[in-house]
Formats: C-alpha cells, structure tokens, sequence
C-alpha cells in the first residue's frame, strides 16, 4: 500500500475515478457510451499531447509558458507556406517542425545561458510568439484566420495522419497522445536520460557534481515542449483545414493544470508522464461531462479551476500518508 500512495500518479487516478463516476451518475448513459468516452479522451487528446511533454520539463524544474501561442504561431505557420505561399504540404510541414524546433532552442538557451526564471522567460517569448502569429500573419496575408487547407497538394495523407478516425469515433488525435506518452513514459522510466531529468529537478547542483549535462537535458526538453506544440497545430490545423492566431490560447495553463492534477510538483524533481496523461483525462472528462449534463458551459472555468485545487490538497495528503504508512 505504502508504494502504491508513493507513487505519483496515485492520487490523480483515485481523483479521475471519483470525476468519471459523478459525471457517469449524473450524465447517465450518454456519457458511459462509447460516444461518450470517445468524446472526452478526444476532448483531452491535444491537452495531453502538450502534457506529456510540459510534465517532462516540470520535473527537470522548469516552465514553459509560451507552449499556447507557439500553438498559434506553428499553425499560422503552416498556413501562411501552403495557402498564401503556394507550398505542397509536406515541405511546409518540415519547415513548421524546424521553426518550432529552432523556437524552443532559443527558449532553452535564453533559460540556461541568463540563468533567469524560466517562468519569466517563457512568459516574455509567450507574448512574443502571439504577437508573430497575429502581426506577422496580419502583415503578409491581411488577415489573423486563414482556410483552405483542403485545397493544398498532399493534403490527403496529412488527413489521414493528421485527421482521420481510424478507429470508430476515436480521432488520431488519441492515437498520438497515447503513442507520446509512451514515449515520454519509457524514456523517463527506462533510459538514463529519464534519470537526468529527475536530478536536473531534484538537485541540479550534485547532478552537475555528478556529471550529468543538466543545461542539455533542459534544453532538449524545451525543444520537446516546442515539438509538442507544433504536433497540436498540425492536427488542428488539418481537422479544422485552417488557422487562427488565437488558437492554442490559455493551453500553456491548462497542460500545468493537468501536470499538476497529475501529481507533478512545482518545485520539480517528483512526477510522472501517467499522472499527466490522467490529468488531461480529467480534463476532457470535466469538459464533456458539462456539456452532457447540460450545465452552462461558462462553468467550465470555475469546475476546472475547484477541481485543481481540489488535485493539489488531495495529492500531498496521500503523499503524507505515504510517508506516515
């Protein structure tokens, strides 16, 4: 028992069952259907995406609060190289990956090399990014919201990646969350650079002492959080076939909220990529269920917010009571 409270992710998965059986009582059957689950793990695919990624980075002790707007600006991106620029899909979307590549790069080093906070870092790049995706995007096209994806060549294997519902009402989307947090989850449990990361968290100096490139991995896990951003772009930006650059807007909070709920601490050192991928879950579970039940949506923000305060005093109680056991 007392490994079982230990772990991470224990608290996050007694919460998520508690929120799945409230909302299966009070939504009843649309929501234990298959529809219904489909709809709230589709919900929560492109949050934890980002999630998995975002918990990676929390551990090694770090923030990025610019993952939303690079959302945003990856997908203008996109747009602006095929529909505006004339350009088949497939270099676009290399040229996207690279610059967002290149994007969490600099976050990276600016973080590393200036040794100030990254919260404040990322903050400053978050207004950064947005103000490229609506000036820079007002600037060459006149517009901030962009369509016609559909009509650019290679747009059929992109929806068939990208877009599709490969298994009954479950969109792709689901299939590379679950392929990117088993990703996440070997490399943080089975490699030694998952050990690198929870000592860049849990005591970067004895890690350095130690030989462990802790500058590296931050920043690796920068590009990894700017790799997450950009795939969510991508997808949204084939489902929808276009862009607007307010997408990604509040998602660097919510992929914290969910690291979070999933049991990752703050202060870095301590979490899991399965706490994150539940967290998410809770997410798109909390976000559904209201719509099934019927609630005014406008309480998704006031259940979102109780629910992680709720996730934070109901994880260090359990991991009290895991030391205590």
């Amino acid at each position: 028992m007392r490994r079982l409270l230990a772990r991470p992710d224990a608290a996050a998965l007694l919460g998520a069952a508690v929120v799945w059986a409230v909302f299966a009582v009070v939504g009843g059957a649309p929501f234990r259907s298959l529809d219904g689950t489909a709809a709230f793990l589709n919900a929560a695919a492109p949050l934890g995406i980002l999630a998995v990624a975002v918990a990676l980075l929390m551990i090694a002790g770090e923030f990025d609060l610019s993952v939303g707007s690079m959302i945003g600006l990856a997908s203008m991106c996109l747009m602006v190289l095929t529909v505006h620029a004339g350009w088949p899909l497939l270099p676009a979307v290399a040229a996207t990956v690279a610059l967002s590549l290149l994007l969490g790069l600099g976050n990276g080093l600016l973080v590393v090399k200036t040794g100030l906070p990254s919260f404040i870092v990322t903050l400053g790049t978050l207004f950064v990014f947005r103000g490229l995706a609506i000036a820079g995007t007002r600037a060459l096209t006149g517009r901030t919201q962009l369509g016609g994806l559909d009509d650019v060549a290679g747009f059929g294997w992109a929806r068939l990646l990208f877009g599709s519902t490969p298994v009954g009402p479950f969109r792709v989307e689901v299939l590379w969350w679950l392929a990117s947090a088993a990703v996440g989850a070997w490399i943080l449990q089975r490699t030694r650079w998952g050990n690198w990361v929870f000592a860049a968290g849990g005591a970067p100096d004895a890690a350095r002492n130690l030989g462990v490139p802790v500058r590296r991995v931050k920043v690796a896990l920068f590009m990894t959080t700017a790799l997450a951003a950009c795939l969510v772009a991508i997808l949204q930006a084939v489902r929808f076939t276009g862009a607007d650059a307010l997408r990604g807007e509040l998602q660097e909070f919510r992929a914290i909220i969910a690291v979070v709920i999933g049991g990752t601490l703050l202060t870095g050192g301590y979490g899991s990529v399965a706490g994150a991928v539940v967290g998410a879950l809770v997410f798109g579970m909390v976000r559904q269920g209201i719509v099934i039940t019927g609630v005014d949506a406008d309480w998704f923000q006031v259940f979102l917010g109780g629910v992680l305060v709720a996730a934070v005093v109901f994880n260090d109680w359990v991991r009290r009571r895991a030391v205590v056991a």
